[in-house]
């Protein structure tokens, strides 16, 4: 029973790679140069957020939605203030909706791949850049990016990187 539930975590996060269910990253997606911009389409990204439990923090996504043209490579930013009063290694967690459309909202730098840290009332713009591949379904109209921030400084990493002014410092 205990080698079963030890290899949930792995194999979940296996098929969530395979599959791109979850919004699960493994890593930054690099952009095709010859990828196509589909300017026949336009499809609306919303951002959203939440805060796991009572984590004392501002996080926002700095516009709430933006339209985009499958193929095409925005940048968007999230604003995060520490009002815990103390220093903090947190982790944001993406989730994707609808379901189909993760595996082709692709982000190639984004604050969500790394773990980061934040001083005693530190306010930061996060950066994350993607594009949606050109192969999305015609009846996605609308998808939805959220992320979950969660407090990870009892598993920080000891490499974790300090994040200052949308740039992360080591």
């Amino acid at each position: 029973m205990f080698g079963f539930c030890f290899m949930l975590v792995p194999l979940y996060a296996l098929v969530c790679k395979q599959t791109g269910i979850n919004g699960k990253v493994f890593g930054a997606v690099a952009i095709d140069p010859n990828m196509m911009v589909d300017k026949s389409r336009t499809i609306t990204v919303q951002f959203s957020t939440t805060l796991h439990e009572n984590l004392l923090f501002k996080f926002k996504p700095l516009v709430k939605h933006i339209e985009l043209h499958p193929g095409e490579t925005k940048t968007v930013y999230f604003y995060a203030e520490n009002n815990t009063g103390r220093n903090i290694v947190v982790q944001a967690i993406p989730s994707i909706s609808p379901g189909e459309a993760a595996r082709y909202l692709k982000k190639t730098q984004c604050f969500c791949f790394t773990q980061q840290k934040l001083l005693k009332g530190e306010k930061v713009d996060m950066p994350v850049v993607f594009h949606l591949d050109p192969g999305i379904h015609d009846d996605v109209h609308v998808i939805t990016l959220n992320y979950t921030l969660f407090d990870a400084t009892d598993f920080a990493r000891k490499d974790v990187k300090h994040f200052t002014e949308g740039r992360i410092e080591l």
